[in-house]
């Protein structure tokens, strides 16, 4: 590929690398001095034209002009209490319909919840028996497991162990234990 040969800038003298699209008629490079320059320049070779020369005065254009205005007033101000219209659309919220919670769904959240959240039970033991280290919260949780086997799978009437330490062994009956709330 042939490279472009490089020109001086008619504003700034420099040399500049032309652009490879504008290569026939780019004479000023793009410092934005230059560019104004090159525009102020543009405007002038436009308005030297014989056909240009009336452009702007002639009674029929300043007519013209003057009914645009009457029909856009405040074009050109910028107003500084326009609110921004956001480019998205808003959007309505969308409510969920009321679903019906199943029974098996019931059955299963305490589990859930116990097994999504072991930072939690962690947490949890550690401020009820006021213990951080690991060996003894590790103990308290068997002992709250083997508890909670015990409830889950109990049956009315039969014999059920209650909680008080973890090297106590004591058991009272479910009538005692009935009695014993009661108070």
């Amino acid at each position: 590929m042939k490279g472009s040969a490089r020109r001086k800038c008619l504003c700034c003298k420099e040399f500049y690398r032309p652009d490879r699209r504008n290569l026939r008629h780019q004479r000023y490079c793009s410092k934005p001095t230059c560019r104004k320059e090159s525009k102020a320049q543009s405007q002038r070779r436009w308005q030297q034209r014989p056909e240009n020369q009336n452009y702007f005065r002639d009674p029929e254009n300043s007519r013209r002009v003057k009914e645009w205005r009457k029909r856009n007033p405040g074009y050109w101000r910028k107003s500084e209490t326009a609110v921004q219209v956001p480019l998205q659309e808003v959007c309505q919220e969308q409510v969920a319909p009321n679903e019906e919670v199943s029974s098996e769904k019931t059955l299963d959240t305490l589990q859930e919840v116990l097994l999504m959240q072991p930072a939690v039970v962690v947490g949890l033991i550690s401020m009820m028996t006021g213990n951080s280290l690991q060996e003894d919260i590790a103990a308290t949780a068997r002992v709250l497991i083997r508890k909670g086997r015990d409830i889950l799978e109990s049956h009315p009437g039969s014999e059920t162990t209650y909680f008080k330490d973890e090297n106590q062994t004591s058991s009272l009956s479910a009538t005692g234990a009935a009695s014993a709330a009661s108070v």
